[in-house]
Formats: C-alpha cells, sequence, structure tokens
C-alpha cells in the first residue's frame, strides 16, 4: 500500500532526519508543501542526497509564482542533486485568489492558466521541445537535462472538471488535499480516468488529515480547527461537497486503528492510488498520540 507522509521540518537538519527515518519506516514519499524552508526544492534536494529510495513530491507549487520553463528546469536540477532517476514528482496548482492576488496576480482565468501550464511543464519534464503560442504563455524551450532521460512526473493539484481533465490529459495524475472516498469515486476517478483514455492510468494521490484517536468527536474538532481555512476556499467547499460533507473537520480520518484502517482502505478502493497522510496531533499527549498514528500507518505502508 503506497503512504506518504506530509514532509517539513524547522531546519535543514530535521528535514534530513525526517526523510531518512520516514525511508527506514517504509513510506513510499514525502510529499512536501510549498512554503517548507522557504522552497520546497531546497528541502528535497537535501533529504534525496541523504537517501536512497524513498520518492518526493511537492504539495504543491504554485503555478503563478515561476514561469513552467523555470519549473521545469529547477526541477530538472534537484533530480540531478539528488543523483538517481525516478525519486521525483512535481505537484503544481495555481493556488487560490487570496493567495496569488495580493502578490500582484490578477488570477482572473486560473484554468486556462493552469491548462497552458501544464500542457508545457509536463512536454519539458518528459525530455521534449515546445513551442508554444497561446493566451496566457508564448514559449519556444528546450528541455532540461534529465538523469538517464527519465521524465519527471507532473501531477495537478486539480478538483474541479477542467483541471481534472487537465492533470488526465497533460499529467500523470492528480494530488488532491479535503477529498474524501465519496469524492473521489464519484467525482475525481471518474473525470479523470476518462480524460486519460489512451494514456497510462493516472495517479490519485488522496491527501487527507488524520489521527488514531479513541474519541472521535474530539479529533474532528481539532481537525475542523487546525484546517479551517480550506473550508472558506470555494475550490476546497466544493470537493467537501461531492464527499457529502461541509467541513474539514468531517473529511479528516479518524477513530481507532480498526477504523482509520476501514478509511484508508476505502480511500484505495474508491480509486486513489496513493495516500498521502497529513498526521495530526490530538489531545493532551502529544508524542503519544503522534507515535500511535505513525504505527499504523507504518504498519499498513508495508502491507
Amino acid at each position: 500500500m503506497r503512504i506518504g507522509l506530509t514532509g517539513g521540518g524547522r531546519d535543514t537538519e530535521a528535514v534530513i532526519r525526517q526523510a531518512q527515518q520516514a525511508e527506514a519506516d517504509g513510506f513510499s514519499t514525502l510529499w512536501y508543501p510549498g512554503a517548507v524552508l522557504g522552497d520546497p526544492l531546497v528541502a528535497i534536494a537535501l533529504a534525496g542526497r541523504a537517501t536512497s529510495t524513498i520518492e518526493f513530491g511537492t504539495a504543491v507549487v504554485q503555478s503563478y509564482t515561476c514561469h513552467p520553463a523555470l519549473q521545469a528546469n529547477r526541477f530538472a536540477s534537484v533530480a540531478a542533486a539528488i543523483g538517481t532517476s525516478g525519486r521525483l514528482t512535481l505537484g503544481v496548482g495555481p493556488s487560490h485568489a487570496p493567495a496569488m492576488q495580493p502578490i500582484g496576480f490578477d488570477y482572473d482565468t486560473p484554468g486556462r492558466h493552469t491548462d497552458e501550464y501544464v500542457q508545457i511543464l509536463a512536454a519539458l519534464l518528459r525530455g521534449e521541445s515546445v513551442d508554444v503560442s497561446g493566451d496566457e504563455f508564448t514559449v519556444t524551450a528546450g528541455p532540461p537535462t534529465l538523469i538517464d532521460g527519465e521524465p519527471i512526473p507532473v501531477l495537478v493539484s486539480a478538483l474541479g472538471p477542467r483541471l481534472l481533465r487537465v492533470a488526465g490529459q497533460y499529467g500523470a495524475g492528480t494530488i488532491l488535499w479535503m477529498a474524501n472516498a465519496k469524492a473521489i469515486e464519484d467525482h475525481v476517478a471518474p473525470r479523470i480516468t476518462t480524460a486519460a483514455t489512451g494514456r497510462p492510468a493516472p495517479r490519485i494521490v488522496a491527501g487527507l488529515p488524520v489521527a488514531v484517536h479513541d474519541d472521535v468527536a474530539e479529533a474532528r474538532e481539532t481537525a475542523a480547527r487546525e484546517f479551517v481555512v480550506y473550508g472558506t476556499l470555494p475550490n476546497y467547499q466544493r470537493i467537501l461537497a461531492h464527499g457529502g460533507i461541509t467541513s474539514p473537520g468531517d473529511a479528516a480520518i479518524v477513530g481507532d486503528e480498526a477504523s482509520v484502517a476501514e478509511q484508508i482502505n476505502a480511500l484505495f478502493d474508491a480509486g486513489a492510488t496513493d495516500f498521502w497522510a497529513a498526521p495530526m496531533v490530538v489531545g493532551d499527549d502529544r508524542s503519544g498520540s503522534r507515535a500511535r498514528t505513525r504505527a499504523l500507518l507504518q504498519e499498513l505502508a508495508a502491507s
């Protein structure tokens, strides 16, 4: 079972230690949010050189803030720093208006922007040249040097129909956040699979908060409080609605060991290929909460 964790750390040494431990514990992937160490690619390069097998992915880097040709070169450089092919996956998305508008982006056409962006980026990271004149980008560029000529897969942070089409048609799949099993089965998997007709089966990475905790109500209250911002953003409101819920607290995977294992298995049954676990601490025993959740995730990762 492909189970990954949220990557990160307070400093470079913590980032390296976490990656080494995750690899030793049998986790498949570390998924790095865009703010880690100010740039997740720095963290990934450091962690990649200190490990040998674990995969690293971004969850996610913002498209608006980096031109697709530069983004391709950045990721190829990190792959070269790691030194082995097949261990890097690029998760990319347009972010949200409240994050992009204050730094100068109009965010009027995020769907069209992401459509063109992913076409250019994915082609370059497959080792292809691009010559594109679109509404959002005009680019003539050759591909970066890829380790062993191995493409770097591009996953799209796709929650709505248009970006799910883009993810299936041009990318290697999607990396989700706040999409429960119902949303994956009814909304995500059918759309992205149809879009990927004639291409390799798309990867569907399901990211959710998780805690093994006996008091389900307390765990959901904690998730609702910690992840409250996702209930205020339209894209996440819609994916929650596809899952038949309204709150990030309801999206979280919580309960005792048997219940959490059942909920994680349900994600895979719904069409997910990977589970990106974001462990959260519940209750006063913070170290005990972390240890209990990680122990179950490690057990499932080995199954």
